[in-house]
């Protein structure tokens, strides 16, 4: 499979950007202040034809099998430390805090 070897790995440091990005996109309110109107247009011409096309896609087949690969055998020790980590408190107009 063509994608079988690719990994996305995360920086921890875009994390906190993007989380706080994504907070900022989503986390608008908006009130229409004025209604809006079409303008009147009188047009008479005839009517245009779009381009037939003809598409073909590849056939896909996804699947899973099994196979025996070698990994590392790894023991893992962890101990609780303190560590800085990013906070954020977003408060949405027109809330009421619910």
């Amino acid at each position: 499979m063509i994608f079988s070897n690719l990994q996305i790995k995360w920086k921890p440091a875009l994390v906190a950007p993007a989380l706080a990005l994504l907070t900022f996109a989503t986390g608008c309110q908006i009130e229409r202040e004025q209604a809006g109107e079409m303008p009147d247009v009188d047009v008479d011409v005839d009517p245009g034809q779009l381009p037939e096309y003809d598409v073909e896609g590849p056939d896909v087949e996804v699947g899973t099998e099994e196979k025996t690969i070698t990994v590392p055998d790894v023991d893992v020790d962890t101990e609780q430390k303190e560590v800085t980590v990013p906070d954020i408190d977003v408060e949405l107009p027109g809330g009421d805090g619910e």
